[in-house]
């Protein structure tokens, strides 16, 4: 099987969507399937390019501008010497005019992956609802986000496959905290609840602010609780200024981007990871917390219930009853630090073997119908 992927980003890239783009890319070209998988990325990497799997070409060139990704697009479809692909994978709604011409010139079927807020409501351009006609297949990261996708878009429920994210096993574990690290955060000795993610003004909806409102409130229950905020954006001003006026800025710590090399270690200084969210499409990051054996706290309104499976592997919480928010945090406080048992279900062989069942059913049944 030869597979042209047009993704936003994968190797190079930081974040929840590239690292699930560099496990699909590795899950497609894994034996059985073996495919061979060529990637074009929107989106130039920001990390060196590092342990491309076998059978998979990546075209860091093409991310650029709208008019070169388009061009880069049209010579690996138009070139009559280059091999015909098999199927055109479109991970992203934004991507779809030119994956459905590439499609169209390929004459190959057309696999839409949806990740989560960007396919909850109804696409502002009229060309992409257009487009979402010539779409033969689509995959979710998660049953919410198919179910909001479907309240909107013309296509099938029999079309769409939940793919669910994934967590290398062997890539974290549970351990000690990291003295340096508690000396660098001046968190010796504390309650340490953690969020980790992007601080976006556009993603105003992981949890942050619940947090901060019921902090005074725990500090009043557990006086040494602190909060640990991993990750940048341009939303952090917004929200160290709402720690000052909450009063609870002494309390709340800042570290900024988290490289890759360092996640684990500040995982394991969590007593408790926490984000609430209300548009998480799924959440790598409730895996990677709970893979390093720390309580997890997720949402009853976004797809994080999915990733601790409705309540069994961590507390669930809605993020609008500031007393259920407590609740959770707390329960999560005294559970067992150690890594729950069904998180294999989200294990990357699980994902490999899910991917590989859905290619193959869905691909003898579009050869069929083209």
């Amino acid at each position: 099987m030869k597979i042209l992927a047009l993704l936003t980003d994968a190797y190079g890239g930081r974040g929840g969507i590239a690292k699930f783009n560099r496990d699909l890319c590795r899950a497609l070209a894994a034996d059985p399937l073996a495919a061979q998988v060529t990637v074009l990325p929107r989106v130039a990497p920001v990390e060196p390019i590092e342990n491309l799997p076998p059978r998979v070409t990546y075209h860091p060139d093409a991310a650029s501008s709208k008019l070169t990704y388009i061009s880069s697009v049209a010579r690996s479809t138009c070139n009559v010497s280059r091999a015909t692909f098999d199927v055109i994978i479109c991970g992203h709604i934004n991507l779809l005019p030119v994956a459905v011409v590439a499609s169209w010139l390929q004459n190959a079927p057309l696999l839409l992956i949806l990740h989560g807020i960007d396919a909850w409501d109804l696409h502002p351009s009229r060309l992409v609802r257009w487009m979402l006609l010539q779409v033969d297949t689509f995959v979710t990261v998660s049953q919410c986000t198919k179910d909001r996708f479907l309240e909107w878009a013309p296509l099938r429920a029999d079309q769409g496959h939940v793919i669910p994210d994934c967590i290398d096993l062997d890539a974290y574990s549970p351990g000690p905290k990291r003295e340096e690290l508690l000396d660098r955060y001046n968190l010796h000795d504390r309650t340490i609840l953690l969020t980790l993610g992007r601080l976006s003004s556009d993603e105003q909806y992981k949890g942050h602010d619940e947090i901060l409102e019921v902090l005074p409130d725990l500090a009043d229950e557990i006086p040494d609780v602190a909060y640990l905020v991993c990750g940048d954006g341009d939303d952090r001003p917004r929200l160290e200024r709402k720690a000052e006026r909450l009063g609870v800025a002494d309390r709340t710590v800042f570290a900024g981007y988290v490289p890759e090399e360092e996640k684990e270690d500040h995982y394991r200084l969590a007593d408790a990871f926490v984000m609430p969210g209300r548009g998480e499409g799924f959440g790598i990051v409730y895996l990677e917390a709970m893979a390093c054996g720390v309580p997890v706290v997720a949402s009853s309104v976004d797809a994080s219930r999915e990733a601790v499976r409705d309540g069994q592997l961590g507390a669930v919480v809605d993020p609008g009853d500031s007393q259920d928010l407590r609740r959770g945090i707390k329960e999560a406080l005294t559970a067992d630090r150690s890594v729950p048992d069904g998180l294999d279900y989200f294990s990357y062989d699980n994902f490999e073997a899910r991917w590989h069942r859905m290619l193959r059913e869905r691909t003898v049944l579009l050869n069929h119908c083209l």
